[in-house]
């Protein structure tokens, strides 16, 4: 299995991994911008909320440096990607506790979706491809390529949330003032 295969990702990662770079800083303004309006949220909600789309975008910015590096072999990336997969996992079964005793809101469906189920086939689709690399390398890439893009579209999701629950909520608090 030789590098070559790894090289033929890198427009991918390039524009996977700046997204993920710029979106991270994006985020990162919005909840400064914010800020004010949040006095009624806790740091628990906001943890289980806010915090894993910032960790989904530096994951998959570390996947697009990881997989850009200059490998000899494509197998080279598996433990990488195992450490990832696992503590991803990890990550989530924390996210999932915090969202569970979070004291001012109650998790939905959707939010049990995007922030528990989905993250959680993602991570473990990097297991997946970890294992797999050294026997099935061009299917391994693609699945790491399709985690790395859910991971992607789970942040943005998690920005969106948390962005228009901040907004509505500070509306509905001034209303009932």
């Amino acid at each position: 299995m030789a590098a070559h295969a790894l090289a033929d990702w890198e427009s991918f990662y390039v524009i996977v991994g700046s997204s993920a770079a710029a979106l991270t800083g994006l985020n990162f303004l919005v909840v400064a911008f914010v800020a004010d309006r949040r006095e009624h949220i806790a740091e628990r909600t906001l943890s289980a909320f806010t915090t894993p789309g910032i960790i989904h975008f530096c994951i998959v910015l570390f996947i697009a440096a990881v997989l850009s590096a200059p490998w000899h072999q494509v197998s080279a990336v598996a433990v990488p990607i195992l450490l990832v997969g696992i503590g991803g996992v990890a990550y989530i079964a924390r996210t999932w506790h915090r969202m569970r005793t979070s004291p001012d809101y109650t998790p939905v469906f959707e939010d049990w979706l995007w922030h528990v189920v989905l993250p959680i086939i993602a991570y473990s689709a990097l297991i997946l491809a970890s294992a797999l690399l050294r026997s099935h390398d061009e299917l391994s890439l693609f699945d790491v390529a399709g985690a790395s893009l859910l991971l992607l579209y789970i942040g943005i999701h998690a920005a969106w949330d948390t962005v228009t629950f901040i907004a509505t909520e500070g509306d509905r608090n001034k209303a009932s003032s």
